[in-house]
């Protein structure tokens, strides 16, 4: 079953959503608030493969619901439901670890494709956790494991999301090579993705952040001006 999580405190929106999801096969736990979101999670954080959290919320809001989802767990899928002026909310949200955000008002095939990509995100990361074999990439002072999908910088783990991890990947497999935005859409959100290729550029910000030495000055995932990006492997 596809389980996912709804926080949403508009009944009409978040009625919705339920109806939606229902009917494509999601196994749905609906709240109102970030307070109840996070005792559900909280109890069981890994139950859920998906959680939609819409920003603006009394309380606990969005951004403090997801940073907190994401420290207990680094695979659960997270998008953003964010107004279509809130741009910011966009960046912020993608920078504290959401994998994707939707824009209000939204139809119901977005709102199901949105999901599905996230969910199938999920579902092919534990799959790949069970793989018999661990198969080890090595670059520079990087270890990236693939039965884990984990990567150590000089033999300590760093903290990634799937996204994170999914993006790295896909430049260890392909080092000192330009990689196009559209490409790397392609490869980690899918090619039926609705939004724009911003995603890209604000996840690369966050794997320098921990990945870099010195983020503004990288050193290993190099910028291709009016292109996109590359993995520089000595």
């Amino acid at each position: 079953m596809k389980r996912i999580l709804i926080v949403e405190d508009e009944d009409v929106i978040r009625d919705f959503e339920v109806i939606n999801l229902k009917r494509s096969g999601y196994e749905v736990v609906d709240v109102a608030n970030g307070e109840e979101a996070l005792a559900i999670f909280e109890r069981n954080p890994d139950y859920f493969d998906v959680a939609l959290l819409d920003v603006m919320m009394p309380g606990i809001d969005g951004f403090e619901l997801c940073r907190r989802i994401r420290e207990k767990n680094s695979s659960i899928g997270i998008i953003m439901l964010t107004a279509k002026s809130q741009e910011m909310d966009k960046v912020n949200g993608l920078m504290i670890g959401a994998d994707d955000y939707v824009t209000k008002p939204f139809s119901p095939s977005e709102l199901v494709a949105r999901v599905d990509a996230i969910h199938r995100r999920v579902a092919m990361a534990a799959e790949k956790n069970q793989a018999p074999a661990a198969t080890e990439l090595q670059s520079g002072p990087f270890t990236l494991n693939i039965k884990s999908r984990t990567i150590t910088k000089n033999g300590q783990q760093l903290d990634l999301t799937q996204v994170e991890y999914q993006m790295l990947e896909y430049f260890f497999h392909n080092p000192n090579t330009a990689l196009g935005r559209q490409d790397i859409l392609n490869q980690v959100w899918g090619e039926s993705y609705f939004g724009d290729d911003k995603i890209v550029d604000v996840n690369v910000r966050r794997l320098r952040m921990k990945l870099e030495d010195e983020p503004s000055h990288p050193k290993y995932l190099a910028t291709v001006w009016g292109y996109g990006y590359k993995w520089v492997q000595a």
